[in-house]
């Protein structure tokens, strides 16, 4: 069965009960207990387990190719799940040029202080093999295309290096989905996604999942932390989920072919200084990215020529493309990531990231053209 199939298919059936094509919501905390005091039916609380929740799980491990899948109430809540739940108490190597929900639990919660976080730039595999080697390392953290640097990280070498120090290694794959990359198949010990992003596609839930293969030490912890400290996904929101996965394969060829002629578009631009994206032949991920996606993403930002007094004219003068944090959803977004992030942000001070949507590529070019054109 192919992924187009599965994300149709994986996890639903017809209703039985009264032949609905479409799965049905769930919403029931409790389930009735049989004259023995069992469960006929497999369920007990909804914390434990919830039919809509278990299909979307059954329907992400097949897009992944993996064993199971564990839903969460949001992507940071399945990254703090990894973390706590990994085996290994040792330090953590994660990205230089990071998610930067992932800096803020560093310093604003207590998993910085329980954890030792090494930041190293992982397309240097040399960097990452010392960072890894020599000290008690348990987790690699692995993100491609990078935030908001659209970083190209080598999976398959990366995970070696990881394996090779007794590491587990992790991908986050929310940018490129399971359509366009499926880091198990190049030796990832889990793939995390922000299903808030893509997966749902519509930027109306909150949602995030970690997929593992079949043995992984990781399952069993991901699973106790789910279920044990409540942050689970809710019913709708994996109900809307697998409403967004039926789409998904189509969604992500729309996305990418409006990214690749946005990037062109904007790399032509006199007051475009530089464009991060894989999909333009000179930029230095794009050979790597060629070999392990199958697209190039959606996610590009661009460094305008002037600094962030000039970026920030720039997103002022935008009349359809939306200002706003996320991404992966229908509308167009824009985010100026020095002034979100803060000091400690790895983005140039002129450098806007977008979430290209799926409106058409034109106009959003058009929509790109007309605010760059303002400047002096």
């Amino acid at each position: 069965m192919r992924l187009q199939t599965k994300a149709i298919h994986i996890g639903r059936g017809v209703d039985p009960s009264t032949g609905a094509v479409s799965i049905p919501l769930h919403t029931s905390t409790t389930f009735e207990r049989g004259a023995d005091g069992a469960f006929p039916s497999g369920f007990e609380y909804t914390r434990d387990a919830n039919p809509t929740r278990n299909a979307f799980e059954a329907a992400m491990a097949a897009l992944e190719g993996g064993h199971q899948a564990i839903a969460f109430s949001s992507g940071m809540a399945a990254i703090s799940a990894v973390i706590e739940g990994h085996p290994s108490r040792g330090r953590i190597v994660v990205p230089d040029d990071m998610y930067f929900g992932i800096r803020s639990l560093m310093d604003e919660t207590d998993i910085g202080r329980r954890f030792d976080f090494v930041p190293v730039d992982m397309r240097d595999l040399d960097a990452l093999h010392t960072a890894v080697t020599g000290a008690d390392t348990g987790l690699v953290w692995i993100e491609t295309p990078s935030n908001p640097l659209i970083r190209v990280v080598d999976i398959a070498a990366a995970c070696q290096i990881a394996n090779e120090a007794g590491a587990l290694a992790v991908v986050d794959n929310t940018w490129a989905t399971p359509v366009l990359q499926r880091p198990l198949e190049f030796g990832a010990d889990a793939v995390m996604h922000s299903a808030t992003k893509y997966i749902g596609g519509h930027s109306d839930l909150m949602a995030g999942v970690v997929v593992t293969p079949e043995g992984s030490p990781l399952e069993r912890p991901l699973r106790m932390i789910q279920r044990h400290k409540g942050s689970v996904a809710a019913p709708f929101d994996c109900w809307l989920a697998l409403r967004g996965l039926q789409t998904l394969p189509l969604r992500m060829e729309a996305h990418c072919e409006g990214a690749r002629k946005v990037a062109d578009a904007l790399n032509a631009h006199r007051h475009v200084k530089q464009v991060l994206f894989p999909g333009l032949p000179d930029d230095p991920g794009h050979a790597l990215a060629t070999r392990q996606m199958s697209g190039y993403g959606a996610m590009l930002s661009f460094i305008v020529a002037g600094g962030a007094e000039a970026a920030m004219a720039v997103a002022g003068r935008l009349r359809l493309i939306v200002r706003a944090t996320s991404l992966g959803g229908a509308h167009s977004l824009i985010e100026h990531r020095a002034s979100v992030e803060g000091p400690k942000s790895m983005a140039p001070a002129g450098l806007l990231r977008v979430s290209v949507g799926l409106e058409h590529p034109q106009d959003i070019i058009d929509d790109l053209t007309q605010a760059l054109d303002g400047l002096a």
